[in-house]
């Protein structure tokens, strides 16, 4: 059976990590649901997020070859309930001025923001857990979707006991 898995990944800041790191999961055939990266608060280590399914097996294999890559300080799985996740997305729909307090009303409900308005359009961005996201799309249904970005999950596991110090 298939299932999703969510790995925190802290690794050292090298040029051509995120390549090698993708290059890992082609290779081998395995798919990358999201993948997003940043700088940790020491500009030495990148936190990439990566979400990846498949069965068991997969997915053991996976963390097992992520944890050999040279530059990878830590590997650990954020689970539901033990770790805080969200992703971010903006939404650019047509909309005129009869248009705009509805959609106002829908973006208050899902807690976003309006990041621009032209005459016939607003960008909209939602941050959440993937099914919130999915729920804001499906209530801007009746409006026509003109672009649409998600960054990817990322996400922190809760408290303090698998804080990894460099």
């Amino acid at each position: 059976m298939e299932s999703k898995k969510v790995l925190s990944i802290l690794v050292e800041n090298t040029p051509g990590l995120t390549s090698r790191i993708s290059g890992l999961f082609s290779r081998r055939g395995y798919n990358i649901d999201s993948f997003s990266a940043g700088v940790t608060a020491d500009p030495r280590y990148t936190r990439v997020t990566i979400v990846t399914h498949g069965d068991e097996m997969i997915l053991e294999q996976i963390e097992k070859q992520v944890s050999k890559l040279t530059e990878v300080m830590n590997v650990k799985e954020l689970r539901d309930g033990l770790s805080v996740t969200r992703e971010l997305m903006l939404v650019k729909i047509s909309a005129r001025n009869t248009d705009r307090q509805d959609v106002l009303t829908i973006v208050e409900i899902f807690h976003g923001k309006v990041v621009d308005v032209t005459h016939d359009s607003m960008v909209l961005e939602v941050t959440g857990n993937q099914s919130k996201l999915d729920s804001f799309l499906d209530m801007l249904g009746d409006y026509d979707i003109l672009e649409l970005a998600r960054t990817g999950l990322t996400g922190l596991s809760r408290g303090t006991d698998d804080v990894v110090i460099l």
